[in-house]
């Protein structure tokens, strides 16, 4: 399984309704796995379903020019893309972003 979630730094509070893209490299061809909108506390819990996701490189793309937008803030980095490797495929894979206007991080987390 798959999850996310943002978190705002700069005002301290979930990344909400932000539209999300997973993807998987098939031979270098990528192919669409899940999309979906962040919920109130920043997550998105719907990505792939429940259980174990086939071991391959992913990217997750976070649509963050409409988000800063809505709040009347301009953003430096439109689009949030990361890419990563899922070994185990049984394994919860968790791939929170912290965000700002002008810039952002991640980790894996659990």
């Amino acid at each position: 399984m798959i999850t996310t979630h943002v978190l705002d730094t700069s005002i301290g509070k979930p990344g909400q309704h932000i539209a999300v893209e997973l993807e998987r490299d098939d031979k270098g061809i990528w192919h669409l796995v899940g999309a979906g909108i962040t919920d109130a506390d920043g997550r998105l819990r719907t990505l792939t379903p429940e259980g174990p996701v086939m071991p391959a490189r992913y990217r997750i793309r976070f649509q963050t020019a409409a988000y800063f937008a809505a709040q009347n803030v301009p953003a430096f980095f439109p689009v949030v893309e990361i890419q990563f490797s899922v070994v185990d495929g049984a394994t919860h894979y968790h791939v929170p972003l912290l965000l700002s206007p002008y810039g952002f991080s991640t980790y894996r987390g659990s």
